[in-house]
């Protein structure tokens, strides 16, 4: 196996460390998914004809590019569709759901930003009030693995937000189908409206709305380079919650850190396929153990080739002199996930500005909060933590500023008032405060 070591005192200026990081801030990782496919202008045509020819396109496409024959009353999934599903759904299975929406649930509802007291100046009233969008679609991926998870992870924050109208959203199977456990979760959690088509005709419908399909507000979810480029080109039509792509930790550790647990964790991200892996440690011994340890421990996982492969392309250890350069590198590279296994986990956790999300010593890996733990696992990667963070409850509102002043209040500002509109030679402006001053 081909895991690149680098050795440096000054990674931040290290023509391989910067290498990689650009590698992944660049899309290196979605534009193997894309192979040869001009993905802007492929995604362009699709979401083109939808706008014109509604329903037959989404048909159309979907026959294309998933093998699948569908007619305008079968893009949406039938009542009893559902209901079948939910039926001979796993019971063990819809009961550990209901304790992993029950965690997601309970830590939406502590982080629900909630309209404050206005602030109150001497006649004047001045606030801020939070709404719930009225319609979100949530996209779930299909292709190589239905992630029920995601379901979980972005239904549940809407509904904490008190969206009244959600919609899933997944590609069908080529019979026609969509994904069973999907629509089972549908049923779990309430969800009436679900949508099968190929992803970016089904994407660029919901945003656009079609004959059978209503357009929504916002649309939230994972995808492939065709998904992202989608919600890319939609946006300003329909809400985007961020263009999450392809995952990635990256791990900062020590020399206090179990070598197999951080080998653990390495071949649990790159198993996505593709995936990204970077472990940033102060210790050589540690960066020696982990190779070894993930030489003996990948022979005996299922999707061998596949984690080789981010291993090798997508993957490196970097060694570094302190715990202090290590969080420099983290924030350089503001990973999706930020892993601090260290002797002292808080001193590093000080040091981290920029993280999807941080699991915090050697009893949390990731794959908590993929399913479990309650934040949910739809985050910002390829460097994007520098300025977004994960999704939650809080997507789902929108603020509306609320002005209250009386007439005294009025008088008392209006001069200020008006001398800024006719600076700026806006002289209905100036007029509008005048009138209510005389």
């Amino acid at each position: 196996m081909e895991l690149q070591i680098i050795k440096t005192d000054k990674p931040l200026r290290d023509k391989a460390v910067l290498a990689l990081r650009d590698k992944l801030r660049a899309g290196g990782l979605t534009a193997v998914e894309a192979g040869q496919v001009n993905v802007p202008a492929a995604v362009r045509e699709i979401i083109a004809d939808v706008q014109t020819r509604g329903d037959r396109a989404v048909i159309k496409w979907t026959k294309k590019l998933d093998k699948a024959e569908l007619t305008p009353e079968t893009l949406r999934v039938s009542a009893n569709e559902i209901s079948a599903a939910y039926a001979e759904a796993d019971k063990d299975f819809l009961a550990l759901v209901r304790r992993a929406a029950a965690n997601i649930r309970e830590y939406q509802e502590h982080i629900l930003t909630h309209s404050p007291e206005p602030l109150k100046r001497a006649g004047r009233k001045l606030g801020v009030r939070y709404m719930p969008i009225k319609r979100a679609a949530v996209y779930v991926p299909g292709g190589k693995a239905v992630l029920a998870s995601t379901v979980l992870m972005t239904v549940v924050p809407a509904q904490v937000a008190g969206v009244g109208e959600i919609a899933l959203a997944s590609p069908p199977l080529t019979d026609g189908d969509i994904g069973p456990m999907v629509l089972a979760l549908a049923g779990e959690l309430g969800v009436s409206e679900v949508y099968r088509a190929a992803a970016v005709p089904l994407l660029a419908a919901l945003a656009i709305g079609t004959e059978a399909i209503p357009p929504v507000d916002k649309i939230v979810g994972p995808g492939n380079a065709f998904v992202v480029e989608a919600k890319r080109q939609l946006f300003g039509r329909v809400g985007i919650e961020s263009l999450p792509g392809p995952s990635e930790v990256l791990i900062v550790a020590d020399e206090s850190a179990p070598p197999g647990w951080v080998a653990a964790d390495m071949l649990a991200q790159t198993e996505h396929d593709p995936g990204s892996a970077v472990l940033v440690t102060t210790s050589e011994k540690l960066a020696n153990s982990v190779v070894t340890e993930i030489d003996k421990q990948l022979p005996k996982l299922e999707r061998k080739k596949a984690i080789e492969a981010a291993l090798k392309e997508y993957s490196a250890i970097i060694v570094v002199p302190d715990i202090d350069v290590a969080c420099d590198v983290a924030n350089d590279f503001a990973p999706e996930h930020l892993q601090i296994i260290t002797a002292d986990d808080d001193a590093a956790l000080a040091k981290i500005r920029n993280a999807g999300a941080i699991f915090l010593g050697a009893f949390a890996p990731v794959p908590l909060g993929d399913y479990y733990a309650g934040p949910s696992h739809v985050l910002p990667t390829g460097g994007v933590a520098r300025f977004f963070g994960p999704l939650s409850a809080n997507d789902f509102l929108k603020a509306s500023s609320v002005v209250r002043y009386d007439a005294d209040a009025l008088t008392e500002d209006a001069d200020d008032v008006i001398a800024f509109a006719k600076r700026e030679g806006l002289t209905a402006h100036a007029k509008a405060v005048e009138i209510r001053k005389k």
